[in-house]
């Protein structure tokens, strides 16, 4: 990921959250998403909607990628209602032995945010599995 002006890491930070305040995730459930270590305790989460800018750490910057590409994603499949959007995430899906999207990715970490993203972003899928 390209280095980023404070101002800008602040935006994309306010994003994220909003993204994942939309498909109604609670403050834990988004600490478990980014993967945010001991270091950012979950009452610190409300920093990220104030004033405070993620850290810039790998696993964090791949996991808003990834959540940026299922957004965007949702909202090219749904574009007249963006609250199926957040539906769709909280569903039991039978491609995912039907547990919903967002429960594999808290299980499963980066591996279910992929697998979610390999779903519904086809042009994804086809740059990681040719």
């Amino acid at each position: 990921m390209e280095e980023l002006s404070k101002e800008d890491s602040l935006s994309l930070t306010k994003m994220i959250i909003g993204i994942l305040e939309s498909w109604g995730l609670n403050a834990r459930q988004q600490h478990t998403l980014l993967a945010f270590s001991n270091k950012v305790p979950i009452r610190g989460m409300r920093r990220f909607q104030q004033d405070r800018a993620f850290p810039d750490e790998a696993e964090l910057n791949s996991r808003v990628e990834h959540i940026v590409g299922i957004h965007h994603a949702l909202h090219t499949t749904y574009p007249h209602n963006p609250a199926m959007g957040a539906l769709w995430i909280k569903t039991s899906n039978k491609r995912f032995n039907n547990q919903s999207p967002i429960k594999l990715m808290l299980e499963e970490g980066t591996k279910g945010v992929e697998r979610v993203r390999s779903h519904l972003d086809c042009a994804y899928d086809w740059q990681v599995n040719p």
